[in-house]
């Protein structure tokens, strides 16, 4: 199998590379778009609660358009401060942000000076989607049943005055939207950057002029409208839609996340302890989220949804993928509030988070964002813990080599060095138990073939010589992969969302560890495997050398184990094909890993062989299934048995029999 396995390789390439040739993919037709039945093309429903009747498209002022305006905030100052630096585009109908981008995270890599003053270049964290009901923006307000009668026309479509602040120098520093549709409350939402911090505030007050009825009602916020991919990772489902709340009982932060999938339209409850200490959407790399900023915000969030929306726009370019054009979840908080007495006025301010997932970063923020990294690496509690302890090693290696490709490969050299006592116990407990298997194996074949017509006896015989001979696998030649498993996946979990591997340069072409290395492009469709746009160098080296790892390995004197090494000779292949699109970091640490290995059965074991020396004799008594202590208590309970039969006591001594009287 082993020389077959070269040839089925390339047939395989060579069949693939047939099938491209021979059926090409239609062309996308340009300008061709799709139109979704049942709603209207950009028509938006009415906000939870509307009354019926109600045109939600209707502006507040007759004749009036939505206006847009472009802001920098966060502008670093003359200390060089870290904090955020964004551009935004807000919007005054529905008073609600429709882009955000960040500086100093770029989309791609390469870029000049010139170009990353660009901010087209600039990591884009929230942007509009376009859907079904219209485009979708960030930090929209809806109506519910209890507070659609103080706007019948909704809040997230129509038109607010706005208004940007400036600071004393005339620079911008936020925005500000009023809307008061005369039933007795005015609407204010202002938007303004806390300096040298990855935060924006959000205020909302409810101004109550005078003819409203003092009572509580309730509103929606949605904080993310909506989140981009960042990579399209097949192995992170992004973006997710997270909330996090205090449990008080077992005074920790809980949370729970649901991720956009494809095909998916599915809406539910983010269910954690209220009121909520944290809501909004992340990708891999970067977050939106919503937390209170003071008492009466975070009393105010009650609790969070989250839904599934479809790019109408995505789908446009690419017809027929209804499926994966579900590109986006939000999650939507419930705010409970209380309309003020007349004349007065409610306030309530929220800590907008826009920035990197770094964690020293999201530690800074708040506990509660704090959460947020934690739950990339969710799982069992022991992958967490241990993924949460390579990071911390990992970033130490890094601050000695300044290369988080050599920090990857030293962290699995370590790795290997912690584990190597251990491998090698059960390496040489494995040698010595294939040394007797070689003594053991003529009286076994001399059995099958003595009992060739008798599957029982046979399985009785030979089941009595590996007893005799004590001829078992060692328990310990298990423990060491077992031991590697949660180190695996908790390895697999930290480099997966590692923050510091994104854009990070290894050597040569690999120019980003937490994408595939794309040696060169082909742009290649396999059936059934989907679109295979570049080649990709390290998943196929991985693949070779764990098949020249598997060669290497001792060859099984049982005849059966030597089958299942050879039909494992094939499962590197399926592993590679499954793999093939592996973040570049993650192949770096399989290919140390097997490098490693091979090293370990080519030198180290010629330099220092193993002992294979068999050294225990055989002991065909007491190696039964009664040996040891039950062999020991069988014997005893055959000798109490055998004095009493003779009359005896359990003493020992003859007992008397007594007379009995007629």
């Amino acid at each position: 199998m082993e020389k077959r396995l070269p040839l089925f390789l390339f047939l395989s390439l060579l069949i693939l590379l047939t099938w491209n040739v021979c059926n090409p993919r239609p062309p996308v037709p340009e300008g061709q778009t799709t139109a979704t039945a049942g709603t209207p093309d950009g028509a938006a429903p009415a906000s939870a609660g509307q009354p019926a009747g109600i045109d939600a498209f209707e502006p507040v002022l007759a004749g009036a358009e939505e206006r847009r305006e472009t802001l920098f905030l966060g502008k670093p100052d003359a200390t060089g401060a870290p904090g955020g630096h964004w551009r935004l585009v807000v919007s005054n109908k529905g008073a609600r942000l429709v882009e955000l981008d960040l500086d100093g995270y770029y989309q791609r890599l390469g870029l000049t000076d010139a170009e990353k003053q660009d901010p087209e270049n600039w990591s884009r964290v929230v942007e509009a989607a376009s859907t079904r009901n219209g485009e979708l923006g960030s930090l929209l307000l809806r109506t519910r049943p209890s507070s659609a009668d103080f706007a019948p026309a909704g809040l997230d479509q129509v038109l607010w005055t706005m208004e940007v602040l400036t600071d004393a120098a005339g620079e911008p520093r936020g925005v500000e939207w009023v809307y008061d549709p005369g039933r007795g409350v005015r609407f204010t939402k202002r938007l303004t950057a806390i300096p040298d911090t990855y935060r924006l505030r959000l205020e909302l007050e409810l101004a109550n002029t005078g003819e409203a009825e003092p009572r509580s009602m309730e509103l929606t916020l949605l904080p993310a409208g909506c989140v981009p991919q960042e990579l399209g990772d097949a192995f992170y489902d992004e973006p997710r839609a997270i909330a996090v709340g205090y449990d008080e009982d077992d005074d920790e932060y809980r949370s729970e996340w649901e991720s956009a999938r494809s095909g998916s339209d599915e809406s539910g409850t983010l269910d954690v302890p209220s009121p909520l200490a944290l809501v909004g959407v992340h990708n891999k790399y970067f977050g939106f989220l919503v937390s209170g900023a003071d008492d009466a915000a975070r009393s105010a969030m009650v609790g969070a949804t989250y839904r599934g929306v479809r790019d109408e726009a995505w789908l446009a370019q690419n017809p027929g993928e209804e499926g994966d054009a579900w590109r986006y979840v939000v999650a939507d908080v419930n705010l409970s509030l209380r309309v003020p007495p007349a004349g007065e006025t409610a306030a309530f301010a929220f800590d907008v988070f826009a920035g990197p997932k770094d964690p020293d970063v999201l530690h800074e923020a708040g506990p509660a964002f704090a959460e947020v990294s934690r739950t990339d690496l969710s799982g069992f509690a022991i992958f967490s813990t241990i993924g949460s302890f390579l990071l911390v090693v990992l970033r130490f290696l890094h601050g000695l080599v300044g290369n988080w490709g050599v920090a990857i490969i030293l962290l699995t050299v370590c790795v290997r060095i912690v584990l190597f006592p251990l491998n090698r116990r059960s390496q040489t407990a494995m040698a010595r138990y294939q040394t007797k298997m070689k003594r053991v194996q003529p009286k076994l074949n001399e059995i099958k073939e003595k009992y060739a017509n008798d599957p029982k006896k046979l399985r009785e015989e030979q089941a009595r010589i590996m007893q005799e001979e004590r001829a078992f696998p060692p328990l310990g030649g298990c423990l060491p992969p077992f031991l590697q498993i949660p180190v695996f996946f908790g390895l697999f979990s930290a480099l997966r969302t590692a923050f510091e591997l994104r854009q990070a340069p290894f050597v040569s072409w690999i120019d980003d560890l937490s994408r595939p290395d794309h040696l060169f492009a082909i742009d290649l469709h396999i059936p059934i495997y989907g679109d295979l746009p570049y080649f990709n160098l390290l998943p196929i080296l991985m693949v070779v050398l764990w098949v020249v790892q598997q060669m290497g390995m001792p060859k099984p004197a049982d005849e059966q184990a030597a089958r299942m090494q050879k039909m494992m000779m094939v499962m590197p292949v399926f592993m590679g094909i499954f793999l093939y699109n592996y973040a570049a970091g993650l192949s770096l640490y399989m290919i140390t890993q097997s490098g490693l290995g091979i090293i370990e059965q080519r030198v180290i074991k010629k330099l220092w062989p193993i002992d294979d020396t068999e050294l225990e004799a055989a002991k065909p008594k007491g190696c039964g299934p009664l040996s040891g202590p039950m062999q020991r208590l069988a014997e005893k309970h055959k000798a109490e048995m055998e004095r009493l039969q003779k009359g005896q006591p359990r003493g020992g001594k003859p007992q008397k029999k007594k007379n009995k009287r007629l």
